[in-house]
């Protein structure tokens, strides 16, 4: 299994995300019925050239976290509200589109270029993330050779990769310009929530040592909040 992990072909490596660019393209430029929106290439562009090069580095420095981060089927059962709310926020990435197209907001372009390099630091957090953990990753499961982390990002919080990803979700609506989608992309805070409780659940039950790391490291997603 772990041999099959390592030999990663590049093409498999590459297949995923460039399906997944090519889809987010369609969402955000079909409702627009325009190439002009220029909001929404400038957002592709970061999310994807970021992705590229994260793919390019773990293919050669750790092709098993690109592996493990291709599942999507979790051997914990998800509860109904998750997958509800998990749903639901995907229309933040849905709505500027239409937003674009019958020009509901008005958001200033510095709003719209701070949103933007949000999104890239909360990317680039994600990638530090996955170095310092292997095994990080949205699947709620804990993997036969899985050791608990408290270094890095894990030293301050015990989910640093969704306070990543909280970061981009809150911030994409404005970086495409589009007010309305905020009311989508909070959604994924109780999402968030959700997740991470039940994620605990499982790795005080079955890694090794989290016990005295979710002890020591108080806060879950956001130091002095939560």
């Amino acid at each position: 299994m772990k041999d099959n992990i390592n030999n990663l072909s590049t093409f498999k490596a590459y297949l995923v995300p460039l399906i997944i660019m090519i889809v987010m393209g369609l969402v955000l430029f079909l409702p627009a019925g325009s190439l002009k929106f220029w909001e929404a290439w400038i957002w592709w562009s970061i999310i994807s050239a970021l992705t590229l090069f994260i793919t390019t580095y773990f293919l050669k420095k750790d092709p098993g976290i690109l592996s493990r981060r291709m599942k999507v089927r979790e051997k914990e059962q998800q509860p109904g509200i998750i997958r509800i709310l998990s749903f639901l926020s995907l229309f933040a990435y849905l709505i500027p589109g239409f937003d674009y197209r019958y020009h509901w907001s008005a958001v200033p372009v510095w709003i719209i270029i701070a949103a933007n390099a949000l999104v890239f630091l909360g990317y680039v957090f994600i990638f530090l993330v996955f170095k310092e953990n292997s095994y990080a990753s949205t699947i709620i499961q804990v993997e036969k050779e899985q050791q608990v982390i408290t270094t890095g990002p894990y030293a301050i919080v015990r989910h640093p990769m969704y306070t990543g990803l909280l970061i981009m979700q809150l911030f994409t609506p404005l970086a495409l310009s589009s007010y309305w989608a905020l009311i989508f992309s909070f959604l994924f805070i109780p999402t968030i929530i959700f997740r991470i409780r039940k994620e605990e659940e499982v790795l005080l039950r079955d890694l090794p040592g989290y016990t005295d790391y979710f002890t020591k490291t108080r806060y879950r997603l956001i130091p002095s909040v939560w």
